[in-house]
This record gives structure tokens, C-alpha cells and sequence, in this order.
């Protein structure tokens, strides 16, 4: 029986392997696909992030509160010297600058139930589109506005978009950004009198501290003042939360809807472990970005499964590793002997 090789065959694989999730290891397990075959198939192929919106867009429950999440990842490549997209760059989860692929992703969660979902995500190529990682959140957020129509009311996203250019944005588009700035970003809330300095510097009276103060970033337009709030996140960090909402008053509730920023970390994280985001040694760029299209295709459809049999994506997986225990222990295929 003769069997075409597909996006759901590719797919199918990175779902049901356990760690190992290269082209060799395919071909090895597949009676009908051989490695060349598969390397020229994902050469061929393009697969848009626009694939993930068509799976995702009758999934998402949508709320008028709404959040956006903005965030990136490095798909870890440092021992990899050759292949196309790898570039040095900074990975939080490395700590460090290290070789990757860097992806910038959109997350839409609904703050009712906390479910979230990729709805869209970008690859950070400078070299090849000319685009920061910033441009990309720009487009992601522009196309969510105008061509999704998602409903939403407020952005979420990390220190390094905390920019004037997109806040300014967010702001033309009437929605609320909530965004943690630098300790030194200069800023004032003496109205002028004092001058700026860096936020960290504030003093922060008992109802600031509960309700947020006001102030002005340096370089913002001259009357653009926004709320800020020092939120203690652990006993060893401290954030300085900014948000364009000016009935914001509530220490608390920045505090909750900040939480929901960790779901993109979430995200990154279930996508690397589970579907071997990272894994892929090819060298050409079209097979890398067909590679992650699918990687996150299949977290797609791990989470829509995990839902469905109310466990998390890493019990559904691991389910199929007890399956094969279970299995073996009532019929080995490697016995053991007596002693």
C-alpha cells in the first residue's frame, strides 16, 4: 500500500514521538517515507502562520474583555553552525545570548475561564524582511484589529515592547496596554518640578503603593501621562507596570491581569517540550518554517484534545508512553530470564 506524504502525515508524526524529532527518525519508523523523500516534501511545502488562525479561529471562545499577548521565543539552535534563519540572540529561558531561530507569537486568552490560544505568531528575520521583532508585533497586532476582528480589550506584553511607538499605537486603536518598564526608564510624577529620573528611584507613598501613581515617560507626547503601579512579584523583583487606562486604580487588579501574560510563557514552553519546536536539524530556512508551522499545528490540536478528556497536554502525551507500558508488561517483546 503506497501512501502520500502530507502536512497531517508530518504532523502525525511530531504528535505521537516522544523526543526525538528529526527527518532520520521518521524515515526509520515509516514504511513509506524516506528521508530524502520527507527533506524534499518540507522543502516544497509552505506553510503560513495564517494555517494556525484557520485551525485555531472555531476554537476561540471570545470575550469583550479579551487579552492579547505579545511575547517571543528562541528556538535553541547553538550547535547548529549552518543552518539558515540561526542568528545570536537573546533567550530568556537560556539567560543569555545564544544561536537560534527567534519566533514572535500572539496569544488570545479569555479572562473568564483563562483559556488561551496562539492565534498567530511571526519569524524574526531580520536579514530576509528587514523587520524587528517590534514590526512584527505591529503587523500581528494590526491584522488581529482589522482582519481577525477578534474581540479583545487590552494588551499584554514584556519589558521589551514597552515602546512609544506601540503604545501610541495601542492607544490609536482604543485599547489598554499593561506592560512592565525598565528600572531605568526615566520618568516624572512631580508634573514637571523635579524632573525625570528613573522609575526605580520613586517614592511611593501607602495609597500609591495600593492604587498607582501618575507619571510621564520621557520622550512620550507632552500632555501623554499614564498610570503606574509598583508590583512586587516575588521577594526578589519588583515590576513597574505601566497602563494607559486612567481609571485604573488598583494595585490588585494589575496584579491579576499581569498574571495572565504567563500563559504565552506556558505556551513556549508545552510547544518546545511536546512537539519538537526546536528539534529539527534541517538546514534550509523553507524547512525550518514549515518545521515550526507544524510543531505549533500540533500543539493546536494538543490542547484541543487535552480539553476534550480534561487532562493537560503533558498527561495526554505521556498516555501514549503508558499505553506502551502497559502493553509490555502484559507481553514483553524483550523477556527477561531467570538468574
Amino acid at each position: 500500500m503506497e501512501m502520500n506524504l502530507s502536512r497531517i502525515s508530518y504532523c502525525q508524526y511530531l504528535l505521537a514521538s516522544q523526543g526525538n524529532y528529526t527527518l532520520t527518525y521518521f524515515s526509520e519508523h515509516s514504511d513509506w517515507f524516506s528521508h530524502d523523500l520527507i527533506n524534499r516534501f518540507l522543502k516544497r511545502e509552505k506553510y503560513p502562520p495564517r494555517l494556525i488562525w484557520e485551525q485555531v479561529s472555531p476554537l476561540i471562545e471570545e470575550h469583550p474583555n479579551g487579552y492579547l499577548l505579545f511575547d517571543d521565543t528562541v528556538a535553541d539552535k547553538r550547535y547548529s553552525n549552518k543552518i539558515e534563519l540561526v542568528r545570536r540572540q537573546y533567550s530568556g529561558n537560556a539567560h543569555g545570548v545564544i544561536r537560534g531561530i527567534g519566533i514572535v507569537t500572539c496569544v488570545y486568552v479569555n479572562p473568564d475561564t483563562e483559556e488561551f490560544w496562539l492565534i498567530d505568531y511571526r519569524i524574526y528575520d531580520p536579514q530576509g524582511d528587514g523587520k524587528t521583532k517590534l514590526d512584527h508585533v505591529r503587523d500581528m497586532l494590526d491584522h488581529t484589529v482589522y482582519q481577525k476582528k477578534l474581540s479583545f480589550q487590552a494588551v499584554l506584553m514584556d519589558t521589551w515592547y514597552a515602546t512609544k511607538d506601540l503604545m501610541l499605537q495601542i492607544e490609536s486603536l482604543q485599547k489598554v496596554y499593561y506592560c512592565p518598564i525598565k528600572h531605568n526608564r526615566q520618568v516624572d510624577d512631580s508634573g514637571g518640578i523635579s524632573g525625570y529620573q528613573a522609575v526605580e528611584t520613586l517614592e511611593w507613598s501607602e495609597e500609591e503603593l495600593a492604587s498607582g501613581k501618575r507619571i510621564k515617560i520621557k520622550g512620550f507626547p507632552k500632555e501623554y501621562k499614564v498610570q503606574c503601579f509598583r508590583v512586587e512579584v516575588s521577594t526578589h523583583r519588583t515590576d513597574y507596570v505601566v497602563t494607559n487606562d486612567k481609571t485604573q486604580l488598583s494595585t490588585e487588579d494589575v496584579q491579576q491581569a499581569c498574571r495572565l501574560r504567563w500563559k504565552i510563557e506556558q505556551l513556549h514552553r508545552e510547544s518546545k517540550q511536546l512537539t519538537g519546536l526546536e528539534s529539527c536539524q534541517c538546514r534550509k530556512a523553507r524547512i525550518q518554517r514549515n518545521h515550526i508551522a507544524c510543531a505549533f499545528l500540533v500543539w493546536v490540536r494538543l490542547k484541543q484534545l487535552a480539553k476534550q478528556v480534561g487532562q493537560t497536554v503533558y498527561q495526554l502525551k505521556q498516555g501514549l508512553l503508558d499505553d506502551y507500558l502497559c502493553s509490555q508488561l502484559k507481553n514483553p517483546s524483550l523477556s527477561m530470564t531467570p538468574a
